[in-house]
């Protein structure tokens, strides 16, 4: 376990224990979060080390690396993942103004979205570091995806659009792949990043059981403004954003399972909307939040 002593977006030294939270999915092991009083980033502190983080995916129900259908909540998600892949296919080409063009998708797990791409007439590029998620995205989808590490061989300005969908909050080396993602991106070009939002009235309600804090494979805990000020440092301007209405009833019934032992679907639908209906009137309130974020042309 590797303890971090300043905060891993502004290092800022001026931070304290948050709450302790357990591993409901993989380990049972306890977790701390820690706070940053500066730039308000929580992050999982101590955190397993890159070479050490792998056991902690080892779950047949980790549904980004191994597409399972078991269960009732994961065949919920894949009955709502078709209009979801469209609509973020859309949004992408609203953003970049073009009908066509290079997309990368960094942590594309299966290949889900990619696939949805390639369809509409996008050239395609995955990474993605679990072997299991590769092999998996190109079984189901001929997406043949690499290794994180060949970012750093990407041409300059290749990509119109960059997406990180759920994968930000996973990266060790956040800083390093920020800015190979704006390196690679045109001038003008757009970045999305979806992360869960510790701020959403979803996080609060469940507090320590909320399911998308995910310890300890989620790294980092964003809220709108620690995203906008890390962005900034890189000279990433974030222009929109926007709510993930299906994350919240997705999120509450694992919560719901975390809490009380089993997937208890009322209370859980009940949580959802009532998180929706809050980041109806305030998107800062979303469980899950996707930021559009422009590169100076």
């Amino acid at each position: 376990m590797k303890t971090i002593s300043s905060c891993p977006s502004c290092s800022d030294t001026d931070i304290r224990h948050d709450m302790d939270i357990r591993d409901h999915s993989v380990s049972g092991e306890m977790f701390a979060v820690f706070q940053c009083n500066g730039c308000g980033l929580k992050f999982t502190n101590p955190c397993p080390s890159e070479e050490a983080i792998g056991r902690y995916y080892g779950s047949e129900e980790y549904v980004s690396h191994t597409d399972t259908r078991k269960g009732l909540i994961n065949r919920l998600y894949h009955s709502v993942r078709k209009l979801t892949l469209k609509h973020k296919r859309s949004m992408a080409v609203k953003a970049s103004g073009m009908s066509k063009g290079a997309v990368l998708d960094y942590g594309c797990g299966t290949g889900a979205f990619l696939s949805v791409m390639r369809e509409g007439g996008w050239v395609v590029k995955g990474l993605e570091p679990d072997p299991l998620a590769r092999a998996n995205a190109k079984a189901l989808h001929g997406i043949e995806a690499a290794s994180p590490e060949a970012l750093a061989a990407m041409p300059d300005g290749h990509f119109d659009v960059v997406t990180l969908w759920h994968v930000l909050e996973h990266v060790h080396r956040l800083h390093d792949t920020i800015e190979g993602l704006r390196r690679v991106l045109k001038p003008g070009g757009s970045i999305f990043i979806a992360v869960p939002n510790h701020a959403s009235w979803d996080a609060r309600h469940y507090g320590a059981f909320w399911a998308a804090w995910d310890l300890p494979r989620h790294l980092y805990h964003f809220s709108p403004d620690s995203m906008t000020k890390l962005l900034s440092a890189h000279g990433l301007t974030v222009t929109h954003m926007r709510p993930m209405w299906f994350d919240s009833f997705y999120v509450s019934m694992l919560s719901e399972k975390y809490l009380h032992g089993r997937v208890r679907l009322l209370p859980a639908v009940i949580s959802g909307a009532v998180s929706n209906l809050m980041a109806f009137f305030d998107v800062k309130r979303c469980s899950s939040v996707i930021y559009q974020i422009s590169k100076p042309a």
